[in-house]
């Protein structure tokens, strides 16, 4: 046991300290017939360089935006980072993301949560924010939840064309709370059905959920919905999947929202994979109360000096639990830092340019795409940088076609929406360059077999 510490006479101390006389007595419960009694067939031990070349091995066979021409998106997109967003949130001060109770001696760290908390609001468009979620789907349930509080009703309607994984999430958060969630269907134009949410809007219903953009990248007409919602005293929820389209379209908040979740991962934060991310949670003033999670406020000490602290805590950690309005206990809060730092180093002009840049690019591969034969755009609704594509062939053949020569070409649908057979989303960002998106164009032309 040479990765251990331990000598062998620190074993034997501790084995009479706890009264048995070797280790294999500490893995007697275990039942004989499943103990594996073969030595294990392990390969001869490498130095520690040797180690980190194989690690690296291993890792060049992901396919990543660094080795492929990616269009994946689907809440997860591959934006650039500036160098001095690592910087920044490497420093010591920042080196726990633990919850700061001890305002005294956490004034930094409460200070960047209220800045985060401060541009949520100015890019959202609403009159306060939490001190961030988990991601934008954690933060779609405890939205649900939120307004199931406001309302004292149990009855969500969610769009089919939210982000499937939002609404997977939200039905585990209510598979025991008796509370009843409707999908609404989406239309021809890849919006959520106007007719079909005006058959299901009734004074029973406490929320309905809308994305924006929503999952196929449509951006959802959502101000001629609010009032319909309003006037059955619903609250509506917007979900924002995609960050970065806020430098670009109309805040919710502006659109008549009542709550405004969604994910951050586009403000500096590395796709990893799929996580970790940043939620982000924002309300009305008037409901502040029932947020989830926790708020940094800014006041002034007894010498008048500027000073932050927890203002609001509604969490079961530091109220009773039958008065808590959610169990989420911490939260991702370097991801939280990261978008911070992202949005103050851009700026609200910066925000715009990179929006600009991703519509723009996503517009051209719409546009060249469904110029080639076998391929066509089945909505026509406005889209921000992810739009739906028709293919006539089996979409698992143009996704190999398309690995084949390095590229990601998007995500096939019928995996989420089973009736969209032979349909996949394609993504682009300000880092797909024209030359990134000819060639998918191009081998996406080429001899189909």
């Amino acid at each position: 046991m040479a990765f251990t510490p331990h000598t062998d006479n620190d074993i034997v101390q501790m084995l009479k300290v706890i009264g048995a006389n070797s280790i294999d007595d500490l893995f007697k419960e275990i039942p004989a017939e499943v103990r594996n009694k073969k030595d294990l067939k392990l390969e001869a031990p490498l130095s520690e360089s040797e180690v980190l070349r194989e690690l690296q091995r291993l890792a060049n066979r992901n396919a990543t935006p660094e080795t492929h021409r990616s269009f994946l998106g689907g809440g997860t997109y591959n934006h650039f980072i500036p160098a001095v967003v690592d910087f920044l949130t490497s420093r010591s001060e920042f080196a726990t993301a633990y919850t700061p109770y001890q305002s005294e001696i956490s004034q930094g760290t409460l200070q960047a949560i209220f800045e985060f908390q401060t541009l949520i609001c100015q890019i959202t468009g609403m009159e306060a924010a939490n001190a961030s979620m988990y991601d934008g789907a954690s933060a779609c349930a405890e939205a649900a939840l939120m307004a199931a509080r406001l309302t004292r009703r149990k009855k969500i309607l969610t769009s089919r064309a939210l982000h499937p994984e939002y609404r997977e999430t939200l039905a585990t958060y209510c598979r025991f709370l008796e509370m009843e969630l409707i999908d609404l269907s989406f239309n021809k134009n890849g919006e959520t059905s106007l007719e079909d949410l005006q058959a299901h809007l009734d004074d029973q219903t406490a929320g309905v959920i809308l994305g924006y953009p929503n999952f196929f990248g449509v951006i959802e007409n959502i101000a001629p919905l609010a009032p319909l919602v309003h006037d059955q005293g619903a609250k509506l929820v917007v979900a924002v999947q995609e960050a970065a389209s806020l430098g670009l379209i109309k805040a919710p908040g502006a659109l008549g929202a009542d709550i405004v979740i969604g994910e951050g991962q586009s403000f500096g934060i590395p796709p990893a994979f799929g996580g970790p991310h940043a939620g982000f949670f924002a309300v009305r003033q008037k409901d502040v109360r029932s947020i989830p999670g926790r708020l940094v406020g800014e006041t002034v000490d007894q010498e008048g000096k500027r000073g932050y602290v927890l203002t609001l805590s509604t969490r079961e950690q530091h109220i009773r639990r039958e008065k808590a309005t959610s169990n989420i206990c911490s939260n991702h809060g370097l991801c939280a830092l990261r978008a911070t730092v992202y949005l103050s180093l851009l700026g609200k002009d910066g925000l715009r340019t990179v929006a600009v840049q991703n519509h723009s690019k996503a517009e051209y591969a719409k546009q060249q795409i469904s110029a080639v034969d076998g391929f066509t755009l089945p909505f026509s609704a406005p889209t921000f940088n992810e739009f739906v594509i028709e293919a006539k062939e089996p979409v698992e053949q143009v996704m190999a076609r398309l690995e084949s020569n390095g590229i990601l070409g998007g995500i096939p649908l019928q995996t989420f929406y089973p009736e969209m057979e032979n349909h996949f989303l394609v993504c682009v960002t300000e880092q797909n360059s024209r030359e990134d998106i000819d060639i998918l164009v191009q081998t996406l032309g080429t001899s189909r077999t």
